[in-house]
């Protein structure tokens, strides 16, 4: 059986840019169309020019895009004057994309509250700006706004839109669930009537999910004869967003019902790369990507109970849909009190521990791992604490350090401005290979001079700390009361851009927050197969033991 052919339409440049707190530069909407082209996007629309200066800048000199068709957004001509005179009509047809796409009101309530025109006149400026849209050689396209609801109330009203538009030469016809509430049902019912009237391979879906069933909305209208797809990356949009397009097209290429019915322009080979196409979009816009995220999020094929993970170690199939490599994700395997030993025994093995079944310290780090949770520990969420408990526990830490004190104090005064500003002073001593060092460091916080300080103490191993960085740090209080248990995950990352998390756990914030310092700064170490300093250090480098041979600092607490 022949395959029918879907099209992909892709709105990030123009939805996604809505999202609240996101707006793209010229150079950031450059980067994503050839990203988009690069996948295999059928259409990208580009934005509105003339709305905006990004976007009119953006088509003044467009992308070279190898296939992709790039789409002009706009509206259909204005009430009371003819598409050719109509100036925002006029600077969309006169870009150099090939396609233009163009909103028109299809819900009878719509056309008389918001455009305050007559039933005819609406349906006479939708036909006036797609036939001046043709006449121009572009790819016509109308958006039907709202059209759900327009066919839930006045069904004739709404389909009479769609025909205006296809009489007058539109190529698609995409229907709009603009305020994202109809439901899956509701569209499969009403685009198969509509099919029944205009050929599928005309009609295009664009659905917001503001129920959180834009994807299943999208899925549904296909098998019900649409065969234009239109969403985002991420399913970035305006309130809760649009269609992501990078759950559906794993969907439509890997799962039976739809890739034996349906092809795209999108091969297996490229979403190989979707999970790394979906980060480095996610980085492009300055955020943190969403770990649960169908597909390519980071839990995305991460199990935790340990029968679970028995089940899946013996067969994948058991607990994932499909394998992860398809879309370049990754399997993991967490630790947590609820682990078994195939858990431990998988964790140990990806960090490069060797271990028996039948080796008792196996069974004592698990039973270690789930006494530290119960006190709130979580290791499922901290790769490298987990690797430094197991490395401690098989006896394989190498005598780099041992801090035996450390000491923050938090000041407010006056600067010399007499300015009122809060400073934090910290003082670590630590000691490598039988000598006593001790690190001082100030900061805008207690755990940011703490940085600086057990930094300043491990001078000896400055190459392998000059390049580690400190990403994030969440803190969560697991207890209440003024004598309240907090736990600290800190995000770490080195020159190779790898990152790591590491926990800390203590009634004191600032000890917890230590802890994950101090295990940042080891796993590095571990990972990076840093040889401990045995040797005594030169002159040059050797730190003076007591605060008072210190040199002077800015400030004495």
């Amino acid at each position: 059986m022949q395959k029918e052919r879907l099209y992909i339409f892709d709105t990030t440049l123009r939805d996604g840019q809505q999202a609240h707190g996101v707006d793209f530069s010229v150079q950031e909407k450059n980067t994503i169309a050839k990203m988009l082209d690069n996948l295999g996007i059928d259409y990208i629309e580009g934005g509105y020019p003339g709305a905006n200066p990004t976007d009119t800048a953006f088509f003044h000199k467009p992308p070279k895009l190898k296939t992709a068709r790039l789409t002009a957004f706009g509206m259909t001509k204005r009430p009371g004057r003819s598409a050719e005179n109509d100036p925002d009509l006029s600077e969309i047809l006169n870009t150099s994309a090939p396609a233009i796409c163009l909103v028109a009101k299809s819900w009878d309530f719509h056309v008389h509250t918001a455009l305050a025109i007559s039933l005819k006149e609406n349906l006479d400026n939708i036909a006036e700006s797609i036939q001046t849209t043709a006449a121009k050689r572009k790819e016509p396209m109308m958006d039907a706004e709202h059209f759900f609801d327009g066919y839930k109330t006045n069904p004739q009203y709404a389909m009479q839109c769609l025909h205006a538009a296809l009489d007058a030469g539109a190529k698609w016809i995409i229907l709009c669930d603009t305020n994202g509430g109809t439901q899956p049902h509701e569209i499969s019912e009403i685009v198969s009537k509509v099919c029944e009237k205009i050929p599928g391979q005309q009609i295009g879906i664009h659905a917001h999910n503001d129920t959180e069933q834009a994807v299943a909305n999208s899925l549904a209208a296909i098998r019900a004869g649409a065969r234009q797809i239109q969403g985002t990356i991420n399913g970035l949009g305006e309130r809760c967003g649009n269609a992501n397009l990078v759950s559906i097209l794993p969907t439509l290429l890997f799962k039976k019902s739809f890739h034996e019915r349906f092809q795209t322009a999108i091969t297996a080979a490229k979403l190989k790369d979707l999970t790394l196409f979906s980060r480095t979009f996610d980085d492009l816009l300055n955020r943190r990507p969403n770990p649960y995220a169908p597909y390519v999020g980071q839990s995305a094929f991460a199990h935790k109970g340990g029968i679970h993970v028995s089940a899946v170690l013996k067969d994948p199939r058991t607990y994932e849909h499909l394998p992860p490599e398809k879309i370049g994700n990754r399997r993991e395997i967490l630790v947590s009190r609820q682990a078994g030993k195939s858990n431990i025994l998988d964790s140990l093995a990806a960090a490069g521990i060797k271990a028996e079944p039948k080796d008792p310290r196996l069974a004592k780090l698990l039973a270690h791992i789930k006494e530290r949770e119960h006190l709130g520990y979580a290791y499922d969420d901290a790769n490298a604490s987990f690797r430094i408990l197991a490395e401690s526990a098989f006896g394989r830490i190498p005598n780099y350090f041992t801090i035996p004190s450390y000491r923050v104090i938090v000041e407010r005064r006056n600067n010399a401005q007499g300015k009122r500003i809060t400073v934090a002073e910290a003082v670590v001593k630590t000691h490598i290979a039988g000598e006593e060092y001790i690190g001082y460091g100030e900061g805008n916080g207690p755990v940011n001079a703490l940085d600086h300080a057990l930094r300043e103490s491990l001078r000896l191993y400055k190459r392998p700390i000059s390049d580690l960085r400190l990403l994030d740090y969440k803190v969560r209080i697991l207890t209440s009361g003024t004598e309240a248990v907090t736990r600290v995950v800190i995000e770490s990352a080195g020159g190779s851009g790898a990152s790591w998390r590491t926990v800390g756990i203590s009634p004191n914030i600032v000890e917890a927050s230590f802890q994950a310092l101090r295990d940042s700064v080891l796993f590095k170490f571990l990972a990076e197969k840093v040889a401990p300093r045995g040797e005594k250090p030169g002159k040059t480098e050797k730190t003076p033991k007591t605060l008072k041979k210190q040199k002077k600092r800015p400030h004495q607490p």
